[in-house]
C-alpha cells in the first residue's frame, strides 16, 4: 500500500458494498475471508476504508457516539425519517449530508451531492449520490447512499 493510501487507514469490513451502499442487513456486520488455513475478520484499507468510513458517518446518528467521547460523529439525516419524500427533504438531506462530510478529515473537496426520489423501488427511498476529492487524491471518489424515509410519497 502506498503512503497516499496509507493515510486513509486500514479497519474491519463491515459493509458488502462500498460503491452502493446498499447491504445494511442486521447481523451482517462482519465479514469473513478464508485462508491461510483458517477463515479470518475481512479488512478494508485505503480509499475502500474511506468509502466505508463515510458510509458508517451517514448511518449514525449525529450523538450516538458521545459516550466514546465523539459527541459530534454522524450525520442528522435521520432527522428525516417519518418524513414526507419531498423535494424540501431532500434538500435538507443534501445539507446533511454535506455537514457530514465537511466533518471528515480525510475529505478534501465535495465535488457533488444529489439526492434523488427512488419510487420505482420505493417511495419512501432516496438515493444520494456523493462524487469528492479525497486529501492527497486526484481521482474523484464516488458512491451511492440509499437512504429510506419510511415517511411515504409525495411530489
Amino acid at each position: 500500500m502506498s503512503d497516499r493510501e496509507e493515510r486513509f487507514g486500514t479497519d474491519l469490513r463491515l459493509l458488502s458494498d462500498l460503491l452502493r451502499g446498499d447491504s445494511r442487513s442486521g447481523g451482517e456486520d462482519l465479514k469473513t475471508v478464508a485462508g491461510g488455513g483458517g477463515v479470518d475478520l475481512e479488512r478494508v484499507a485505503g480509499v475502500e476504508n474511506l468509502q466505508q468510513a463515510l458510509l458508517l458517518r451517514f448511518l449514525t446518528p449525529v450523538g450516538d457516539l458521545a459516550q466514546l467521547g465523539h459527541p459530534r460523529y454522524g450525520s442528522r439525516l435521520f432527522e428525516l425519517v417519518g418524513e414526507l419524500n419531498t423535494e424540501t427533504n431532500r434538500n435538507r438531506a443534501k445539507l446533511f449530508v454535506l455537514e457530514a462530510l465537511a466533518a471528515e478529515p480525510r475529505v478534501a473537496e465535495v465535488l457533488r451531492v444529489a439526492v434523488t426520489a427512488d419510487r420505482r423501488r420505493d417511495p419512501a427511498r432516496i438515493d444520494i449520490a456523493v462524487s469528492l476529492r479525497a486529501v492527497d487524491r486526484d481521482t474523484p471518489i464516488n458512491l451511492v447512499f440509499p437512504f429510506f424515509l419510511e415517511g411515504g410519497e409525495a411530489s
